[in-house]
């Protein structure tokens, strides 16, 4: 039954009304059993719910009335109503009646009835309220505040939980609805109105209670949410809420049931997948979840609301991607089905993911979806969103696509991600804006068509498109080598990007593999002999192989989406490294390299590839980023970088570094200068060394003529003589 306009507005007999059973309400007391009022904690989740609740009680008094759904109780002879569900609503309104009341200064017969209301759980929170309606605020600070001020307040009230809510809830009243006008008018004309279920013969036993209150145990943000779900489904339609609420219950809630948690329930596994399909939606309407607040009550009013006009179908979305995992019987466990497709090494058959990647992509969902890493990074990445998506795509279609063809076209999606880790972006302050929408439809062509879509701008990086794109045409000629093609694809140092070998070279298939399996050392020293393959990043910073074993330099140089300058000379030299031996050791490598140096001393020709591969303190296993401000004109003057980007004060100049017998590198020069106790200091010029001092008399830096030493050169600018060599000998006697 409708209860008056207003919960406690009762204005005589006339504005009383009757249980069915000609009793009528006059009182409302919260019993002992139930818990202290909750809605006033100061927990975050608590919080969320109080401000989602003000919202809502803020926009009823504007202008969009509201109803409460279902309060649960008993009303007895004397037309007492005993809740055990709606305690912590009802103490809401009764409190916002009280600051209407008080905040447009309402006579006092005309709030009287909120005396009415009372806590039964204990002496001081029933007392309590009788004195809050008799206090006056003058609202000069906050209510808590000035509350706590007064005479009547015991001090030791404050530890009291009930009451210590109410005051939390009274600030937030008061900061929610200072600034609106006419809150007690509204009220009264029925802005906020809730149903009352009786509850008969049944008795108010304990157990009643607890079954029905749970003995003060709060509802978790889970069942909070299920229950705002059913109700805006509900108020669109009745059959689609219970359709929905039936396959959470049951349906999913089985599904998901192996992924549970160790407080062995579903709950948060739910709703980190349910932001994963919010965030589709999201995407796949144009828009980005950046700078939105993203919690799933927000999510649930921003794609779930009974008034969204898209909301059928943000059901029918929700439905399938929950839907895809239980309906699939033929692979077992969403685990078999991911294992069966996926390795970890190269599997004939499958595609390799990174070894820090769960193979189970849906069970990482469900595990990290929507947090953050304490490097603010996403613990489940966008690259793994798009991934997840490709997979949901084809269950959503294993009618018309076929097993065989989903685990080709999968592999093209993961090389697309694997290689375009600045393209996949979904904040609008990138350059090329939120690109995930574009993403997404790329990836429904690539899977429902087996096609790269060549229209779509602003997706991913579009070098690896051109190259997928030519794969597929390469593997639909070529079906006898397609397996040497994914094998290559699959290599560690590659990720799927095989234009530093290209499609033409297939004879250097296999051999490469073979190559990269030998020392990286000896590998970066043979290649660099083989012709300079040298990678230009930027105006100053240069990119070499390294023997630093995760590879990182390595997949620098043979990905060309990094833009780099110099890609094409490091394919045609390693191309022309894998075509000239039938295999490869260490051994044979190292022998290339011996043979080089050989040659170079036997024509006195040194350079700077020959002090590179002879000296050690030229490749120190870092990141193989060196700098050089001016490579063509002073290959001499280089500079070995400790860190990937920039230059710091572990960066030296090698020839310096090799040279230097007594540890006078200056780490405050990065390097760049051996620094001697007589205040001057000595550089490595493209074909000096060079001594320099201050004269503090003309305030110039000055050359010391006498110590310098110069080194020969050819026309060419290339060394005659080893100038380490030279150095040691002049500098070290």
């Amino acid at each position: 039954m409708d209860i008056f306009g207003s919960d406690f507005n009762s204005e005589g007999e006339d504005r009383q009304k009757d249980n069915g059973d000609g009793i009528t309400l006059e009182k409302i007391i919260i019993p002992m059993i139930q818990r202290d009022y909750a809605q006033g904690r100061e927990s975050a989740e608590v919080e969320k719910v109080r401000n989602r609740f003000l919202d809502a009680l803020r926009q009823a008094v504007s202008d969009s009335p509201i109803t409460l759904d279902l309060i649960y109780g008993d009303i007895d002879a004397k037309g007492t109503m005993t809740p055990l569900d709606g305690q912590q609503r009802l103490t809401t309104l009764f409190l916002l009646h009280w600051y209407a009341a008080k905040k447009e200064g309402i006579a006092e017969k005309d709030y009287d009835f909120l005396n009415n209301f009372s806590y039964a759980t204990r002496y001081s929170a029933r007392d309590f309220c009788h004195r809050l309606i008799e206090f006056d605020p003058v609202f000069d600070k906050t209510l808590s505040e000035e509350i706590a001020d007064q005479s009547w307040f015991p001090l030791d009230w404050l530890n009291d939980p009930t009451i210590h809510a109410m005051l939390v809830m009274l600030d937030a009243i008061d900061e929610k609805f200072a600034d609106i006008g006419h809150i007690w008018e509204s009220l009264k004309n029925r802005a906020i109105t809730f149903y009352f279920l009786p509850i008969k013969d049944m008795g108010l036993t304990d157990d009643l209670y607890i079954k029905m209150n749970s003995r003060g145990k709060p509802l978790t943000t889970f069942e909070n949410f299920k229950a705002e779900l059913e109700n805006e489904l509900r108020q669109k339609n009745h059959r689609m809420a219970e359709d929905v609420i039936g396959r959470i219950d049951r349906d999913w809630t089985d599904m998901l049931w192996e992924y549970r948690g160790e407080n062995h329930t579903t709950d948060d596994e739910f709703l980190r997948y349910f932001q994963f399909v919010c965030d589709i939606i999201c995407y796949k309407e144009g828009d980005t979840p950046q700078g939105k607040e993203n919690d799933v009550f927000n999510l649930l009013s921003r794609y779930f609301s009974h008034d969204n006009i898209k909301l059928e179908n943000h059901v029918e979305i929700l439905k399938d991607y929950f839907d895809c995992w239980c309906d699939r019987k033929d692979y077992g466990s969403p685990y078999d089905f991911f294992e069966s497709f996926i390795s970890h090494e190269h599997e004939p058959g499958k595609i390799r993911w990174d070894n820090r990647y769960d193979i189970d992509i849906f069970e990482d969902c469900l595990r990290s979806y929507g947090e953050i890493g304490g490097n603010g990074n996403r613990a489940f990445a966008l690259g793994r969103v798009v991934l997840l998506y490709a997979v949901v795509t084809y269950l959503l279609h294993a009618d018309e696509v076929s097993y065989t063809d989903f685990v080709r076209r999968i592999r093209i999606v993961n090389n697309l991600v694997q290689n375009s880790d600045y393209e996949i972006s979904d904040s609008e302050n990138r350059v090329g804006g939120n690109r995930m929408p574009m993403i997404l439809k790329q990836v429904d062509t690539i899977i429902l068509l087996g096609e790269i879509d060549a229209k779509l701008e602003r997706n991913f990086n579009v070098i690896q498109l051109g190259e997928e794109a030519e794969k597929l045409k390469w593997t639909s000629d070529n079906p006898h080598m397609a397996e040497l093609l994914f094998a290559l694809e699959d290599h560690i140092l590659l990720y799927g990007q095989i234009g530093v070998i290209g499609l033409e070279n297939t004879n250097c298939f296999s051999k490469f593999e073979e190559l990269f399996a030998c020392d990286y050392d000896a590998i970066d020293c043979a290649l660099l002999v083989t012709g300079n393959y040298l990678q230009k990043d930027n105006d100053w910073r240069y990119q070499l192989g390294s023997a630093m074993g995760r590879g990182m330099a390595w997949r620098n140089l043979f990905h060309r989406s990094r833009n780099a300058e110099g890609f094409e000379n490091t394919k045609k030299y390693l191309v022309k490294l894998l075509s000239e031996y039938d295999h490869f050791t260490d051994e044979i490598l190292r022998q290339v390299v011996e043979d080089y140096i050989a040659e170079c001393e036997c024509k006195n020709l040194y350079d700077w590839r020959y002090y590179y591969v002879k000296y050690d303190t030229f490749r120190p296993s870092r990141y193989g980023k060196y700098r050089w401000l001016d490579f063509e004109k002073n290959p001499y003057e280089m500079a070995v970088m400790w860190s990937e980007r920039y230059p710091s004060a572990k960066t030296y100049q090698p020839f310096l570094k090799e040279v230097d017998q007594d540890g006078n590198l200056d780490p405050e020069d990065q390097g760049m200068s051996l620094y001697w106790d007589d205040g001057s200091w000595t550089v490595c010029e493209n074909n000096a060394f060079v001594t320099y001092w201050y004269d503090e008399k003309s305030n110039q830096t000055v050359e010391i003529v006498e110590e310098r030493i110069d080194i020969k050169q050819n026309e060419d600018g290339i060394d005659i003589e080893n100038r380490i060599e030279k150095y040691k000998e002049l500098c070290w006697e």
